[in-house]
């Protein structure tokens, strides 16, 4: 067994000391550690509040700090479990705030050991994140942290393999974040979570392209802002414990550090989520309002004391959550969300503050130790987070002299190959290679393994689905079109630019008896139409790059599908029995269906003539239903959306007799996303909701042989409209009706 105090595992070069008699010693190690371990010149550091410093001078300063931080890093043995791992190389939160300081300034250093040493510990931890023994631990924000540098190493080399356990986690997580109800418990329970994982989950986004990312963490974040901003203090509590805790003076406890990780973090979020984004402008007033509350708070000396309403109670100085602060105050005059006049004095003071607090040794003092609230802290104290903060700040020091930048900012462009290579560190040969005997055949083998190997990046990667090929060009154009299918078992296809639906008939009612009359929802992403060519597939429930069809009527109403409540029970009619389609192919889809009678209990029989009617530009179809029945008493008719539940997550279902609405925005499926239906009735009719075991309904009362009109709708969070419920409730709510039968 080997002394924990004498591990030191090979990082890309790093040998193990310990692990046998001939390992080399720190000092004859060749390559990546000697360079690592070297401490830079100490520059000239700027400490003069009264002017802002040139690019260069602060770049230097970034560098100097950077470098004596990875040489510390690199000089201390690496412990096997790294949870709580505060000076050495680690995945955990202490040392990824470092990583996401240092991959910013990689941006644009000229030293590329910076960029070289990230590389490294990248490889070292496999791209992989920590929590993986429970499913708490799983969803904890620190371990997501070290994501912003995988993120960051994938935006620059572009290598599937360095963002796939990432993207796997960030997967398994979205579920829980997006849940349709609150619950009593938080994912993200302290506000220092908000720098950790929000901003992962935004470049995730902003890389993949995919859009559930940043909206699973937006819903959690809104959660958490709900329980701890403090409207009335224009600040964050660290976490719910704090509401009502007083210091030993009688102050509430508002912590500098977790105030920093708050405008850190919406930085961060900010500088990545989309611009169009539902509630982005909720985001930038949280951000004006503690900004201006820290620049009220700065101290003389230009640092915030570690408890913010007390000073007294900690009146040293403090640069962990003081460098953040600086960071987000400059940050945002850099990109004109604050005013330059204004807030510029107080970036000044705290830059040369912080510079003051510059050790001997190149690393940040006075910084905080790890833990939940203000305490005391010693000049001498240094952590990794600290070093993190004050190379954000410095680099949007670096910009105050350029213009107001544009937001959101553009993920890095790809490093040319070159590049990649002198910055990827590369594990030394065998200590068995010795000869030039063993060299030559190791060199060989190296050969033989390069020429041999099956290699997708020459060869492509082989898609298991086959995508739909692009129409021709001719067809690439909006329109609305209806097409009866014989060749899919009688099924009635209609869409137009925005959605795509179908019901059933006979045939299918003949193979399938379980079959009925719910309306199915595809989800599309074309303007054009596709449900012909998708569906020369036999699996057209798989995404092909159009659309598909994942929804599941099931015994249900689908989508605006109708049946005669009657004894607390809905009764259904079986498959459209005739079709008479009357336009298709340009401005609209109208088309006309027969439903054959049906009982409702032993009571009396129904039957129904219900007309379809889609125009380009809606996502709205037009329904107008002429039920029969041999009896003349009137009829109550519920128009249901079929219910689904995606593990505890039922969905959100809104009721609203007055306008004669009823949305339902599914709970999300984690391979292809969320649909949001609504029903649209004359509220005139409407006699209340109710519900079965398949089906939410609204329930109205109609006149047997009088026709009346509903509207039923869908949007998809993947396709080109509606990315939100928040979008599609709104778009609900604009939807201009018509319940005049025509």
């Amino acid at each position: 067994m080997f002394r924990r105090a004498r591990l030191r595992y090979a990082l890309l070069g790093l040998t193990i000391l310990g692990a046998c008699p001939a390992a080399a010693a720190p000092s004859e190690v060749p390559g990546v550690e000697a360079v690592w371990r070297t401490p830079p010149a100490r520059p000239a550091l700027h400490v003069d509040p009264a002017r802002l410093p040139g690019r260069a001078e602060t770049l230097a300063a970034l560098n100097y700090v950077a470098r004596s931080q990875i040489a510390a890093m690199a000089g201390t043995p690496i412990a096997l479990s790294t949870g709580s791992n505060l000076s050495q190389m680690s995945s955990n939160w202490v040392a990824a705030t470092f990583y996401v300081g240092a991959a910013r300034l990689a941006r644009v250093s000229d030293d590329p050991e910076i960029l070289r040493f990230l590389t490294g510990i990248g490889e070292h931890y496999n791209y992989s994140l920590r929590g993986a023994r429970s499913p708490v631990t799983m969803l904890n924000a620190d371990d997501l942290a070290i994501g912003d540098l995988y993120a960051e190493l994938y935006a620059r080399r572009r290598q599937e393999g360095v963002l796939m356990p990432l993207r796997q986690r960030l997967d398994w997580q979205v579920p829980h974040l997006a849940r349709s109800k609150d619950s009593p418990a938080l994912i993200w329970w302290w506000i220092d979570a908000m720098f950790m994982a929000p901003p992962v989950f935004a470049r995730m986004s902003a890389l993949t392209g995919d859009p559930k990312y940043v909206l699973a963490a937006d819903k959690e974040w809104r959660r958490t802002a709900d329980r701890l901003w403090v409207p009335e203090q224009r600040l964050f509590l660290r976490d719910e414990r704090f509401r009502d805790r007083k210091s030993a003076n009688g102050a509430p406890i508002y912590w500098s550090r977790a105030n920093g990780w708050a405008i850190a973090g919406l930085a961060r979020w900010l500088e990545s989520a989309p611009a169009d984004l539902a509630g982005r402008d909720t985001y930038i007033a949280m951000y004006r309002q503690l900004a201006a509350r820290l620049a009220e708070l700065q101290q003389p000396d230009g640092l915030w004391r570690a408890s913010l309403l007390d000073p007294k109670a900690f009146p040293e100085a403090e640069t962990s959550g003081s460098a953040f602060h600086v960071y987000g105050l400059a940050w945002g005059i850099n990109h004109g969300l604050i005013d330059r006049k204004t807030y510029l004095p107080h970036v000044r003071r705290g830059w040369a503050a912080l510079n003051r607090q510059i050790l001997p040794n190149g690393l940040v003092g006075a910084a905080q130790k790890t833990g939940d609230q203000p305490v005391a802290t010693r000049a001498d104290e240094v952590g990794l987070y600290s070093s993190g903060a004050y190379l954000l700040a410095g680099l949007e020091i670096m910009d105050l002299s350029g213009a107001p930048q544009a937001l959101p900012e553009p993920e890095p462009s790809q490093d040319p190959a070159e590049l990649i290579a002198r910055t990827t560190p590369l594990p030394p040969p065998p200590a068995t290679i010795v000869g030039a005997a063993e060299t030559q055949r190791r060199e060989e083998e190296m050969q033989a393994t390069r020429a041999l190997a099956y290699d997708p990046a020459t060869l492509g990667r082989p898609s298991t689905v086959e995508r739909l090929a692009l129409p021709p060009a001719d067809q690439q154009r909006p329109r609305a079109v209806a097409r009866f299918a014989p060749d899919r078992l009688d099924d009635l296809l209609w869409e137009n630019d925005r959605v795509a639906h179908r019901i059933y008939g006979p045939a299918l009612e003949a193979k399938e008896p379980p079959s009925g009359s719910g309306i199915d929802v595809w989800a599309k992403r074309v303007r054009w139409p596709f449900m012909d060519r998708q569906l020369k597939f036999p699996n057209y429930h798989v995404d092909r790059g159009e659309g598909l069809d994942f929804y599941d009527v099931g015994r249900g109403r689908g989508a605006g599908g109708l049946g005669i409540w009657h004894d607390n029970k809905l009764w259904t009619s079986r498959n459209f029995a005739a079709h008479r389609i009357e336009a298709s192919g340009g401005e609209v889809a109208r088309f006309e269906v027969d439903y054959r009678p049906w009982p409702v209990d032993v009571v009396r029989k129904v039957w129904e003539t219900r007309r379809f009617e889609l125009p380009l530009g809606s996502n709205f179809t037009r329904i107008v239903s002429t039920l029969q029945s041999d009896t003349a008493a009137p009829l109550i008719v519920g128009v249901g959306i079929s219910k689904r539940k995606a593990g505890a997550d039922a969905g959100n279902v809104t009721r609203d007799a007055a306008r004669g609405r009823l949305t339902f925005w599914e709970p999300q499926d984690p391979e292809h996303g969320s649909l949001g239906l609504a029903i649209l009735v004359d509220p005139a009719l409407v006699q209340g909701f109710a519900e079965d075991a398949d089906n939410y309904l609204i329930l109205l009362r109609v006149e047997p042989g009088k026709p009346f009109v509903y509207y039923m709708g869908s949007a998809w969070d993947r396709g080109l409209d509606y990315r939100t419920r928040e979008a599609w409730e709104q778009a609900v709510a604009r939807q201009q009706t018509e319940f005049r039968a025509r």
